[in-house]
């Protein structure tokens, strides 16, 4: 026995075990391996080809994106040293509100995944809630708030679609529909399940977080044949590894896009200026909700300004930011994809306003960051407006956050430190986290908290920065509200 336990650990296969996680995010895929100290001992990862066939529309090529996930997550064991045997358990996480539709017999897809950040809908959202079946469901639901005073009733009032609820950009009913979740459970399973989780389901639009599970009356309407399986949606997966487990705590991820949400503990929040009411997790009998607010085009936004040469090195926008000591009076729009809570207004355009003879790149790149993070307030305000919950910690996370400038400025409009952890990929750590509770290769989100690691906390530095940044504020939101409806008077 021990002489081949000695053979057994030689061979390289001991019982140290890893937990394998993949990340599907919008522009990249990425793939850590995981040990007990939640430490990463091997990567790999790839970029997702975006097709934009026209104006407006996003996609994806689904088998395209099978091949890239099973490559990452080969390399990844393979980076790691290790034999893919060692691998307790798989978590992974997906963006959201992606979508395609497949033939049950052959698997074949019959479109491409149209993406959250697609605005093909736009027009049908708009009827819709114009349409005289929402002012129905507004006015019955009105009623029954009145009358039970359940907030279930209140939401549904309020309830407004937009182009990034999947249920506008499905192409029919006789096929098996499914979010990017769904597909890769669907192929890895060979075909043998066809499910989503309930972070992936609330963020449909025709999901009642309130009795958590399938909106009859919207399911009637667009028939979801979908079961529960626990994988886990991007956000709330960085949520969960951001360890934001109390009522209070506020993650902000800024990657493609940015995405602010708070912990609202065991109860949905009701919400009247497009904060989304979504779960968080549900682990056993616990169910967790948060509410959410987001903005489309962070990432997007310093990309685009990269790909005009205004900067080599997205390293560089900081030091070039700090270069200068304001942005010239020069606002920057971030709405290549809309204008997203509490504005709502998928039509409006990006925009530079106040360029003037004196304005240098590095003014522009300074406009540009500065805009992402004046979103950022516009999202705290409202969520504080709101919720009214006290906040009990704020982090960040997402390609973006390494920016100091970003980061800093952050905390300055907010008035409040903002931690930053000493790596930004929190959706993977957050989907290994969820994976390795299943398992019990963790067995509490106790033993959780103490593997978080912190780089940087940043510190406000006091009222004559937001003395200083609430002329410029007042520049940014008249320039916001000139792009608005922009393309609706174009077309």
């Amino acid at each position: 026995g021990s002489k081949q336990q000695q053979r057994y650990e030689r061979n390289g296969f001991r019982k140290e075990s890893f937990i394998l996680s993949v990340d599907v995010g919008t522009t990249t895929i990425r793939c850590h391996v995981f040990d007990k100290e939640a430490k990463v001992r091997g990567s790999c990862s790839t970029k997702v080809d975006l097709l934009y066939p026209e104006e407006g529309l996003v996609e994806i090529e689904p088998e395209a994106l099978w091949k890239s996930f099973i490559t990452v997550a080969i390399g990844a064991v393979h980076d790691a040293g290790i034999q893919m045997r060692q691998i307790e358990a798989l978590g992974f996480s997906t963006q959201r509100a992606t979508f395609t539709t497949w033939d049950r017999r052959t698997g074949v897809p019959f479109h491409n995944f149209i993406t959250w950040q697609d605005r093909r809908a736009a027009d049908l959202v708009k009827s819709w809630n114009r349409s005289c079946t929402m002012k129905a469901i507004h006015g019955v639901t009105k009623v029954l708030y009145f009358l039970t005073r359940q907030k279930r009733y209140l939401a549904a009032s309020l309830i407004v679609f937009s182009t990034q609820h999947v249920t506008f950009r499905r192409l029919g009913r006789e096929l098996l529909f499914g979010t990017i979740d769904t597909w890769l459970l669907f192929k890895l399973t060979k075909g043998q399940v066809h499910a989503t989780d309930f972070s992936n389901a609330s963020a449909t639009g025709v999901f009642d977080s309130y009795q958590m599970c399938w909106s009859e009356f919207f399911c009637s309407l667009f028939s979801v044949p979908l079961s529960i399986f626990p994988t886990m949606a991007d956000q709330q997966a960085a949520m969960f590894g951001e360890c934001c487990f109390d009522v209070g705590s506020v993650k902000i991820t800024m990657g493609t896009g940015t995405f602010m949400d708070i912990n609202t503990g065991c109860k949905p929040h009701t919400s009247v200026a497009g904060l989304y009411p979504v779960v968080g997790w549900k682990i056993g009998a616990e169910v967790v909700y948060l509410a959410e607010g987001n903005a489309a085009d962070t990432g997007t936004a310093i990309k685009w300004a990269q790909e005009l040469d205004l900067f080599d090195d997205v390293k560089d926008t900081s030091d070039l930011a700090y270069s200068v000591e304001d942005s010239d009076g020069v606002c920057f729009v971030p709405s290549f994809s809309g204008l997203q809570a509490p504005l709502n207004d998928p039509r409006a355009c990006a925009s530079f306003m106040g360029l003037k003879p004196t304005t240098t790149k590095s003014h522009l790149v300074r406009a540009i960051l500065e805009s992402i993070v004046f979103r950022n307030k516009q999202l705290f305000d409202t969520m504080l407006r709101e919720t009214r919950i006290p906040i009990t910690k704020i982090r960040v996370d997402g390609g973006v956050s390494s920016n100091d400038f970003v980061v800093q400025l952050t905390a300055d409009l907010f008035g409040r430190k903002v931690a930053r952890p000493d790596h930004c990929e929190m959706s993977c750590l957050g989907a290994a986290f969820v994976a390795g509770l299943g398992v019990g290769f963790w067995k509490s989100k106790e033993e959780l908290k103490k593997l978080q690691n912190t780089d940087r906390v940043f510190l406000p530095r006091g009222p004559l920065k937001d003395q200083e940044y609430s002329h410029l504020l007042q520049s940014w939101d008249r320039a916001l509200r000139r792009s608005m409806n922009w393309y609706h008077q174009t077309t």
